[in-house]
């Protein structure tokens, strides 16, 4: 089982990136799919989350209007869309697979730097 975050790096404030999670070695269409993330604060924190079929989305209060989840079923793949970043978006960020049947799995996380 992998997950394989990509997308992070350094932006302006203001500025937009966009993540991607791969899955591969579990039936990713079965699992729902979240993003979190570790600041300064060191508590990892739900961002994000997507249904298994992409029906439902929901998001952290911080980043409703800003973020955007979605995934690729044919491609085992979940993007994060993030624009107007501020600096207090800085922190690592954490792709999760989670299944009530299956388990639950992480990736290794992705540096995001909001800073001018």
């Amino acid at each position: 089982v992998q997950l394989v975050e990509s997308g992070g790096g350094l932006v302006q404030p203001g500025g937009s990136l966009r993540l991607s999670c791969a899955a591969s070695g579990f039936s990713f269409s079965s699992y729902t799919m979240t993003w979190y993330r570790q600041g300064s604060w060191k508590e990892r924190k739900l961002v994000a989350g997507i249904s298994s079929a992409g029906g439902t989305t929901d998001y952290a209060d911080s980043v409703k209007g800003r973020f955007t989840i979605s995934r690729d079923n044919g491609k085992n793949t979940v993007y994060l869309q993030m624009n107007s970043l501020k600096p207090e978006d800085t922190a690592v960020y954490y792709c999760n697979a989670w299944s009530h049947y299956y388990g639950n799995y992480w990736g290794q996380g992705t540096q995001v730097t909001v800073s001018s």
